[in-house]
């Protein structure tokens, strides 16, 4: 009978095996740990009330999908690896190849790249899904959104620029390996769906830091009243950006509290946290704006962005777009004149204090999401830790 039993255990321990050598690769260099948002701690940003996801996708009909790819340990060995990158894709409409939207572009600091900002800005619209990747992969990110739409939307190659951005994410990943391809740019756009948002070490947030812990994609949205109408303003923003001296919570100077846990290989120590980086912020809405008004709109994001510590350093790249699905702008030509609707420039407030309480949180919640990573050469960004972010938020007043 004992005998039994021990060959029973064995047997299974062996069945298990193989599933866990399986299930090893996605979890290379990643803690492990729960992840949650900033209002799950009690750090509740501004006043005004967030979505039923509290995500861009609060605004009907925008969608977002990731592709995330996290592959390989040790030390850098260009073309191969470690990976830790991906490609984030959000559509203003699940139509957008065949029905645009007015959209505006804004650079707060320009050591960055938005492909198509010139056709945004001259146009006043956008026809594609808005990719960000890092940087590395712009190029092959641009290839794939081309073959993505002959493949699957031929009438449209005729007037094609794919909207395509990133941040840097080098000191985790092989970026020059350029691994981002056709198959990942093809799943984020495929999978793009309305509800919650997956955030942190996800899609192109994979291997971006922020304040010298680890960041990534995060999202937030605010709902405001103007004249009886209610409208959704809904923020995504890949966070790689800022020093850790500036790190500001919700008003708490949380990054002159916690110095250390600062990014580099095991046991270091080093200053590497001491980086500006970039990010990308994405706003959207479905108040009825025009361009002029979303440019203004885009440009508030910078005071969100400012909230949380940041100002915009030289090797920056802060480059935003806004853009409102309130307004159909067909591609076809057969239609002379629009009939367009936009909000008096008197009635505009509301929404530029929601898209800098949007933005600020968003940042917070790629910064509470993301999970610690190693990636090239054992160099490890920490989470930013939960025990003593709510020690520091206290002591301040900072959470609810």
């Amino acid at each position: 009978m004992r005998f039994g039993v021990w060959v029973a255990w064995l047997t299974a321990v062996l069945l298990a095996l193989p599933a866990r050598a399986a299930a090893q690769p996605d979890r290379d260099g990643q803690a492990g740990e729960t992840r949650v948002r900033a209002r799950d701690l009690g750090i509740v940003v501004g006043f005004h009330h967030p979505g039923s996801n509290n995500a861009i996708t609060d605004v009907p009909g925008v969608l977002v999908g990731h592709s995330t790819i996290v592959r390989g340990t040790g030390p850098l060995r260009v073309g191969a690896g470690p990976v830790r990158t991906g490609v984030t894709a959000v559509l203003p409409r699940a139509d957008v190849w065949f029905n645009n939207v007015l959209a505006a572009t804004y650079t707060l600091n320009g050591n960055g790249e938005l492909t198509g900002i010139h056709k945004i800005r001259d146009f006043e619209t956008v026809g594609t899904p808005i990719l960000i990747t890092n940087t590395g992969s712009v190029g092959s990110a641009f290839k794939a959104t081309y073959d993505y739409m002959k493949e699957r939307h031929p009438g449209r190659t005729w007037d094609y620029l794919p909207t395509v951005a990133e941040t840097w994410d080098g000191s985790l990943s092989d970026i020059l390996g350029q691994h981002v391809q056709n198959a990942h740019v093809f799943e984020a756009i495929d999978r793009a769906s309305s509800g919650p948002v997956a955030e942190g070490n996800v899609g192109g947030g994979t291997g971006m830091v922020t304040y010298g812990f680890k960041g990534g994609i995060g999202t937030s949205s605010r709902v405001v009243s103007i004249d009886q109408a209610t409208y959704t303003v809904g923020v995504l923003v890949q966070s790689n950006f800022g020093r850790r001296r500036q790190l500001v919570v919700n008003g708490v100077p949380v990054g002159r509290e916690l110095s250390d846990l600062m990014p580099g290989p095991a046991g270091s120590g080093d200053d590497a946290g001491a980086r500006e980086g970039s990010i990308i912020i994405v706003v959207a809405t479905d108040a009825p704006l025009s361009s002029r008004q979303l440019e203004r709109l885009a440009r508030r994001a910078s005071l969100g962005l400012a909230r949380t510590g940041s100002t915009a350093g030289n090797s920056s790249g802060d480059i935003f777009i806004a853009f409102s699905t309130a307004n159909v702008i067909p591609i076809e030509k057969k239609q002379t004149v629009l009939q367009l609707r936009h909000l008096s420039v008197y009635r505009v407030d509301p929404l530029f204090e929601a898209v800098v309480e949007a933005t600020e949180e968003a940042i917070l919640n790629a910064l509470m999401t993301a999970e610690t990573m190693t990636g090239i050469n054992g160099h490890t960004v920490h989470a930013l830790p939960y025990d003593r972010l709510l020690t520091i938020m206290k002591k301040y007043g900072g959470v609810r």
